[in-house]
């Protein structure tokens, strides 16, 4: 697979977003700018906001944050391994669910049994 051609000196970054695949529609980049979900540079971004190269941009999703480092500009969306080189991506490891204390089962094992409710609610704080 070839890495895309830059296209602009400058892209919109709802546009650059649904490129690189961070969106499955430019529209829903759109509507995370408007909610305030995306920030360049540390400030919120609004849609037509242009984004460079060296440009970091920030993407609350539910339970955690996504960092994304810019690369290189692209206005039309490609696929996944050509979009991997138009950023850096320097989110941090979530940690894992063991150590916040959040109990895990083995899949395909049921439902829990009333001890194992009985004993994840005293965990909450709720029992």
């Amino acid at each position: 697979m070839s890495i895309p051609a830059p296209t602009a000196k400058t892209v919109r970054i709802d546009a650059w977003l649904w490129a690189v695949r961070a969106y499955k529609t430019r529209s829903a980049a759109t509507a995370a700018c408007r909610a305030g979900h995306i920030r360049l540079n540390g400030n919120p971004a609004k849609a037509a906001q242009p984004v460079q190269p060296g440009d970091t941009v920030r993407i609350r999703l539910p339970g955690h944050e996504r960092i994304l480092e810019v690369r290189q500009l692209i206005s039309k969306r490609v696929g996944a391994e050509p979009a991997s080189h138009c950023f850096i991506d320097r989110t941090p490891a979530r940690p894992a669910a063991d150590l916040l204390g959040i109990p895990v089962r083995d899949r395909g094992t049921g439902r829990p049994t009333k001890k194992d409710r009985r004993d994840m609610e005293r965990l909450r704080g709720r029992g």
